[in-house]
Protein backbone atom coordinates (compact mmCIF):
# COMPACT_ATOMS: atom_id res chain seq x y z
CA UNK A 1 0.00 0.00 0.00
CA UNK A 2 0.49 3.79 -0.59
CA UNK A 3 -1.00 7.08 -0.82
CA UNK A 4 -2.09 7.86 -4.57
CA UNK A 5 -1.94 11.34 -5.61
CA UNK A 6 -5.06 12.60 -3.62
CA UNK A 7 -3.95 11.23 -0.69
CA UNK A 8 -0.16 12.65 -1.25
CA UNK A 9 -1.89 16.40 -1.77
CA UNK A 10 -3.98 15.85 1.20
CA UNK A 11 -1.27 15.12 3.94
CA UNK A 12 0.41 18.59 1.62
CA UNK A 13 -2.71 20.07 2.68
CA UNK A 14 -1.86 19.42 6.48
CA UNK A 15 1.54 21.63 6.20
CA UNK A 16 -0.56 24.48 5.61
CA UNK A 17 -1.05 27.37 8.28
CA UNK A 18 -3.88 29.69 8.81
CA UNK A 19 -2.87 33.00 7.86
CA UNK A 20 0.05 32.12 5.18
CA UNK A 21 0.23 32.89 1.29
CA UNK A 22 1.08 29.78 -0.32
CA UNK A 23 2.35 28.95 -4.07
CA UNK A 24 1.26 25.47 -5.45
CA UNK A 25 3.19 24.23 -8.29
CA UNK A 26 2.30 22.17 -11.15
CA UNK A 27 1.22 18.81 -10.84
CA UNK A 28 0.19 16.83 -7.58
CA UNK A 29 0.27 19.86 -5.72
CA UNK A 30 -2.69 21.89 -7.56
CA UNK A 31 -4.88 19.01 -5.88
CA UNK A 32 -3.69 20.68 -2.40
CA UNK A 33 -6.39 23.64 -2.63
CA UNK A 34 -9.26 20.94 -2.32
CA UNK A 35 -7.89 19.65 1.14
CA UNK A 36 -7.11 22.83 3.17
CA UNK A 37 -8.10 21.75 6.68
CA UNK A 38 -11.27 23.35 7.48
CA UNK A 39 -10.61 26.49 9.93
CA UNK A 40 -6.95 27.48 8.19
CA UNK A 41 -7.64 30.27 5.98
CA UNK A 42 -5.09 29.97 3.72
CA UNK A 43 -4.17 32.73 0.22
CA UNK A 44 -3.05 30.67 -2.55
CA UNK A 45 -1.03 32.61 -5.46
CA UNK A 46 -0.47 31.61 -8.56
CA UNK A 47 2.85 33.06 -10.34
CA UNK A 48 0.51 33.94 -13.63
CA UNK A 49 -0.99 36.67 -11.76
CA UNK A 50 -3.75 35.52 -9.04
CA UNK A 51 -3.73 35.95 -5.47
CA UNK A 52 -7.25 33.77 -3.89
CA UNK A 53 -7.21 30.71 -5.76
CA UNK A 54 -10.38 28.45 -5.19
CA UNK A 55 -10.52 24.93 -5.74
CA UNK A 56 -11.25 23.38 -9.12
CA UNK A 57 -14.39 24.20 -11.16
CA UNK A 58 -17.26 21.95 -10.88
CA UNK A 59 -17.45 20.18 -14.76
CA UNK A 60 -19.62 22.45 -16.89
CA UNK A 61 -18.72 25.50 -14.80
CA UNK A 62 -15.12 26.39 -16.25
CA UNK A 63 -13.96 29.44 -17.53
CA UNK A 64 -11.53 29.39 -19.79
CA UNK A 65 -10.33 32.93 -18.95
CA UNK A 66 -9.38 31.67 -15.31
CA UNK A 67 -6.49 29.61 -14.85
CA UNK A 68 -3.29 28.61 -12.84
CA UNK A 69 0.12 28.48 -13.92
CA UNK A 70 -0.19 24.79 -14.95
CA UNK A 71 -2.81 25.86 -17.43
CA UNK A 72 -5.51 24.14 -15.27
CA UNK A 73 -9.11 25.85 -15.30
CA UNK A 74 -9.56 26.49 -11.14
CA UNK A 75 -12.28 29.17 -9.87
CA UNK A 76 -11.79 32.64 -8.17
CA UNK A 77 -13.09 33.94 -4.61
CA UNK A 78 -14.94 36.90 -3.81
CA UNK A 79 -11.37 38.43 -1.97
CA UNK A 80 -9.70 37.23 -5.32
CA UNK A 81 -7.24 39.96 -6.77
CA UNK A 82 -5.31 39.81 -10.42
CA UNK A 83 -2.28 41.45 -11.25
CA UNK A 84 0.82 41.11 -13.60
CA UNK A 85 3.89 39.35 -13.84
CA UNK A 86 6.29 41.41 -12.41
CA UNK A 87 3.99 42.16 -9.70
CA UNK A 88 3.55 38.43 -8.89
CA UNK A 89 7.11 37.67 -8.55
CA UNK A 90 7.91 41.11 -6.46
CA UNK A 91 5.36 38.96 -4.43
CA UNK A 92 7.66 35.90 -4.48
CA UNK A 93 11.05 37.54 -4.57
CA UNK A 94 10.11 39.91 -2.01
CA UNK A 95 9.65 36.80 0.98
CA UNK A 96 6.12 37.67 1.00
CA UNK A 97 4.67 33.89 0.20
CA UNK A 98 5.62 32.27 3.18
CA UNK A 99 5.74 28.31 1.63
CA UNK A 100 5.69 26.70 -2.07
CA UNK A 101 4.52 23.26 -2.88
CA UNK A 102 6.06 21.80 -5.73
CA UNK A 103 6.35 18.78 -7.56
CA UNK A 104 10.02 17.52 -8.18
CA UNK A 105 11.97 15.44 -10.59
CA UNK A 106 14.55 14.80 -8.33
CA UNK A 107 15.73 15.82 -4.47
CA UNK A 108 18.82 15.84 -2.99
CA UNK A 109 19.40 14.58 1.07
CA UNK A 110 20.95 18.23 1.22
CA UNK A 111 17.70 19.52 -0.12
CA UNK A 112 18.77 20.19 -3.60
CA UNK A 113 15.62 20.08 -6.34
CA UNK A 114 15.50 19.50 -9.69
CA UNK A 115 12.32 20.08 -11.61
CA UNK A 116 12.67 21.89 -14.27
CA UNK A 117 13.91 20.30 -17.50
CA UNK A 118 15.34 16.68 -18.68
CA UNK A 119 18.24 16.94 -21.06
CA UNK A 120 17.06 16.18 -24.91
CA UNK A 121 13.53 16.87 -24.01
CA UNK A 122 11.35 19.94 -24.73
CA UNK A 123 10.77 22.48 -22.27
CA UNK A 124 8.88 25.81 -22.11
CA UNK A 125 11.18 27.29 -19.85
CA UNK A 126 12.18 27.33 -16.36
CA UNK A 127 8.96 28.56 -14.99
CA UNK A 128 8.92 30.39 -11.90
CA UNK A 129 10.32 27.87 -9.74
CA UNK A 130 13.91 29.01 -9.49
CA UNK A 131 12.06 32.31 -8.13
CA UNK A 132 10.13 30.75 -5.54
CA UNK A 133 12.52 28.36 -4.06
CA UNK A 134 14.71 31.48 -3.59
CA UNK A 135 12.31 33.98 -2.32
CA UNK A 136 9.70 31.78 -0.17
CA UNK A 137 9.99 31.12 3.69
CA UNK A 138 9.39 27.10 3.26
CA UNK A 139 9.23 24.65 -0.06
CA UNK A 140 8.03 21.35 0.32
CA UNK A 141 7.76 18.70 -2.62
CA UNK A 142 5.26 16.28 -3.28
CA UNK A 143 6.06 13.75 -5.90
CA UNK A 144 6.12 9.70 -6.79
CA UNK A 145 8.96 7.97 -4.62
CA UNK A 146 10.34 6.16 -7.70
CA UNK A 147 10.61 7.47 -11.16
CA UNK A 148 8.70 5.23 -14.00
CA UNK A 149 11.48 2.59 -14.16
CA UNK A 150 11.38 2.32 -10.44
CA UNK A 151 14.55 4.05 -9.48
CA UNK A 152 14.33 6.43 -6.02
CA UNK A 153 14.10 9.95 -6.68
CA UNK A 154 15.11 10.92 -3.44
CA UNK A 155 19.09 10.63 -4.08
CA UNK A 156 21.92 11.25 -2.79
CA UNK A 157 22.96 14.19 -5.49
CA UNK A 158 20.75 14.96 -8.12
CA UNK A 159 21.73 14.21 -12.11
CA UNK A 160 19.24 16.31 -13.58
CA UNK A 161 19.90 20.36 -13.58
CA UNK A 162 19.15 21.77 -10.56
CA UNK A 163 16.26 24.45 -9.92
CA UNK A 164 18.01 25.71 -6.44
CA UNK A 165 20.87 24.26 -3.91
CA UNK A 166 19.84 22.93 -0.54
CA UNK A 167 16.19 25.18 -0.70
CA UNK A 168 13.81 21.46 0.07
CA UNK A 169 12.40 21.49 3.81
CA UNK A 170 10.31 18.09 3.23
CA UNK A 171 9.28 15.77 1.23
CA UNK A 172 6.21 14.22 0.84
CA UNK A 173 5.70 11.24 -1.68
CA UNK A 174 3.42 7.95 -1.97
CA UNK A 175 5.40 6.09 0.48
CA UNK A 176 6.08 8.55 3.34
CA UNK A 177 7.17 11.88 4.83
CA UNK A 178 10.82 12.98 5.17
CA UNK A 179 12.39 15.97 6.40
CA UNK A 180 15.96 17.30 5.22
CA UNK A 181 18.14 17.54 8.41
CA UNK A 182 22.17 17.89 9.02
CA UNK A 183 23.85 14.59 7.06
CA UNK A 184 20.83 13.58 5.13
CA UNK A 185 17.12 13.00 5.56
CA UNK A 186 15.14 12.29 8.84
CA UNK A 187 11.62 9.78 8.27
CA UNK A 188 9.00 12.07 10.12
CA UNK A 189 5.86 9.63 9.12
CA UNK A 190 5.25 6.99 6.66
CA UNK A 191 2.29 6.62 4.31
CA UNK A 192 -0.62 4.13 5.39
CA UNK A 193 0.25 0.44 4.85
CA UNK A 194 4.25 1.10 4.52
CA UNK A 195 6.53 0.01 6.94
CA UNK A 196 9.79 2.11 7.94
CA UNK A 197 12.26 -0.60 6.14
CA UNK A 198 10.41 -0.34 3.10
CA UNK A 199 10.15 3.66 3.04
CA UNK A 200 14.26 3.23 3.61
CA UNK A 201 14.76 0.40 0.83
CA UNK A 202 12.94 2.63 -1.91
CA UNK A 203 15.33 5.47 -0.75
CA UNK A 204 18.51 6.34 -2.76
CA UNK A 205 19.21 9.41 -0.03
CA UNK A 206 20.91 8.75 3.37
CA UNK A 207 18.65 8.17 6.11
CA UNK A 208 19.42 9.52 9.49
CA UNK A 209 17.38 8.63 13.17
Amino acid sequence: MAWDRNQMAARAAQELQDGWYVNLGIGIPTLVSNYIPEGVEVTLQSENGMLGMGPFPIEGEEDADLINAGKQTITELPQTAYFDSAQSFAMIRGGKIAMAILGAMEVAENGDLANWMIPGKLVKGMGGAMDLVAGVGRVVVVMDHANKHGQSKVLTECTLPLTGKGVVDRIITNLGVLDVVEGGLKIVECAEGVSEEELRAATEATIVN
